[in-house]
């Protein structure tokens, strides 16, 4: 396990300041750095939101420094929601600062629900960000035909009982996603996956380990 070292500051963003939290890791230079995407800020989401939370903290226990930032209007970041436009442009400033923080390093972009629609569309089109993680994907009512020309290695994570991404629409498509791609399914798992995170970071884990 890496130990952690907390920093907390602002992220100059295209709509004002964006309130960010860093997890570093001594030793030598990592081979990957990640960020993470929370999910909707008009129902309550953040970066301190419980999933957001669990994968960073799988992704720093494999190595990896992680950044964690509240989308405009969340939390201290200054600006309103933005449905999503703004947002991308927030998830490239969170890119920016990694870049410059860690330049010539392989970016892993993680998102959950909200996050995961908004960051994996920044992430897909981004040449600084090497590898995808979506969990709780809200297919049921959103467009990700991006993913169908993504060569980028993707891991996605679903509750099987996920209210606002049904198994038999995930699995519809996935199909027409491009390779690289993992889908894992978590048994008995809401959208929130209550009582499944462990499972989730083992998941993280795994996939890390064989990426």
């Amino acid at each position: 396990m890496a130990d952690v070292f907390h920093r907390s500051f602002f992220i100059s963003g295209p709509a004002g300041r964006l309130e960010a939290l860093l997890w570093t890791v001594s030793g030598d230079a990592p081979r990957q750095v990640g960020v993470v995407c929370h999910p909707h800020p008009l129902f309550g989401g953040t970066l301190h939101n419980k999933v957001v939370f669990r994968v960073a903290k799988a992704l720093h226990d494999h190595g990896l420094p992680v950044l964690r930032f509240n989308f405009r209007g969340a939390g201290l970041s200054e600006g309103t929601h933005d449905n999503g436009r703004g947002e991308y442009a927030d998830v490239v400033a969170a890119l920016d600062f990694l870049s410059a923080e860690f330049p010539n390093i392989a970016i892993l972009l993680a998102g959950f629900s909200f996050g995961a629609l908004v960051g994996l569309r920044a992430g897909c089109s981004d040449a600084r960000v090497h590898s995808l993680i979506g969990l709780g994907l809200p297919v049921n009512h959103s467009d990700l035909n991006y993913l169908r020309s993504c060569v980028k290695p993707k891991l996605l994570i679903q509750g099987a009982g996920d209210q606002y991404g049904s198994r038999e629409k995930v699995e519809e498509v996935f199909k027409t996603i491009a390779e690289p791609k993992k889908l894992v399914f978590v048994d008995a798992a809401d959208h929130f996956f209550t009582g499944k995170l462990e499972r989730v970071s083992a998941e993280i884990g795994s996939w890390l380990e064989n990426d």
